[in-house]
């Protein structure tokens, strides 16, 4: 008996009736895997409303701390690029002085949760929340101090962001009006405190 003759499942034949189901259905499972990993988000693609760009904050992970903050709800720790830092360690903004142009911070917020591997009480982030990006371009951003404001608001369903204030109005109408009450600081909340 050949491959292609009929026989009893065993056989060549019977074996290879088999075989193919099972590959159309790996064939298939493969595709749509793929499918799914390529229509992943690419979030260096997204704007904010006022233009700023995930992309202009590409590396943001590896920024260094300035420092953390805890609000009622999350957890968040402040990062900045190289020029804030340097800027930071050069006495801004306590001598007076502005940030410089390209300066940029951003905020990584999660909700937060009990440590449970923790013997004291010990919060930590739990779930990821949103990225909210600053950066001085005078230029640019005239109207509100110089700095360009931009919050993405993260969904853990889709594992997406979403620029939040899709009407443009989140920079001027939320950011700003909070950040005018430290405007001798250069409009910046966050101190870089003591190592």
């Amino acid at each position: 008996m050949n491959a292609w003759s009929p026989g009893p499942a065993g056989t060549a034949r019977g074996m290879r009736s088999k075989s193919i189901p099972a590959l159309v259905i790996i064939s298939v499972v493969l595709s749509a895997l793929g499918g799914i990993a390529f229509a992943a988000q690419d979030r260096f693609t997204l704007k904010a409303p006022n233009g700023i760009a995930f992309s202009e904050f590409r590396g943001y992970e590896t920024w260094q701390d300035i420092a953390v903050s805890q609000v009622d709800d999350g957890l968040k720790i402040i990062q900045g690029n190289a020029v804030m830092m340097k800027a930071y360690r050069q006495g801004i903004p306590g001598n007076g002085k502005p940030f410089p142009e390209g300066s940029a911070v951003v905020m990584i917020e999660w909700s937060k949760k009990q440590s449970p591997a923790a013997p004291y009480k010990v919060m930590a982030p739990d779930n990821l929340k949103t990225l909210s990006f600053i950066l001085k371009d005078s230029k640019r951003f005239p109207d509100t101090g110089g700095w360009g404001y931009a919050q993405l608001v993260y969904d853990a369903a889709s594992d997406s962001f979403k620029p939040f204030g899709a009407d443009g109005s989140f920079g001027k109408e939320y950011c700003f009006k909070c950040h005018v009450v430290v405007k001798a600081h250069d409009h910046i909340f966050t101190a870089y405190p003591r190592r």
